[in-house]
């Protein structure tokens, strides 16, 4: 029903800034909260961004005035793909993670769970 698929990921030394993408299809995906999360090795899934069907941001304490969720409308019509972005600015050794995006159900607000998922893109931060 929807496929999630992201990419943008890599290598950066601390202070870089990373954009990653999240290529977005199917039913209904103006109607969905858009999220992203990551993981870093050996811990939980953690929350980063979302972005309602208002516009509205909102952001993890841990990213708040590094990161910024925004998506691609170009083509404003229903249905057709959307590409959902995250920003990293002055990325830190402990925004390495796989991040992931997620959407959730069809006219849910967001906060209230992910229904897809993307499989990830791996951004490690290191000197």
């Amino acid at each position: 029903q929807v496929q999630l698929v992201e990419s943008g990921g890599g290598s950066v030394s601390p202070g870089g800034t990373l954009r990653l993408s999240c290529a977005a299809s199917g039913y209904g995906l103006r109607r969905r909260c858009m999220n992203w999360f990551r993981q870093a090795a050996g811990k939980q899934r953690e929350w980063v961004a979302s972005l309602d069907t208002s516009g509205i941001t909102t952001y993890a304490d841990s990213v708040k005035g590094r990161v910024t969720i925004s998506r691609d409308n170009s083509k404003n019509v229903l249905n057709t793909p959307i590409v959902l972005y995250l920003e990293i600015n002055n990325l830190q050794p402990e925004d390495t993670a796989m991040y992931y995006c997620g959407l959730g159900a069809l006219d849910n607000r967001c906060g209230m769970g992910v229904d897809f998922w993307g499989k990830g893109t791996q951004v490690v931060v290191s000197s």
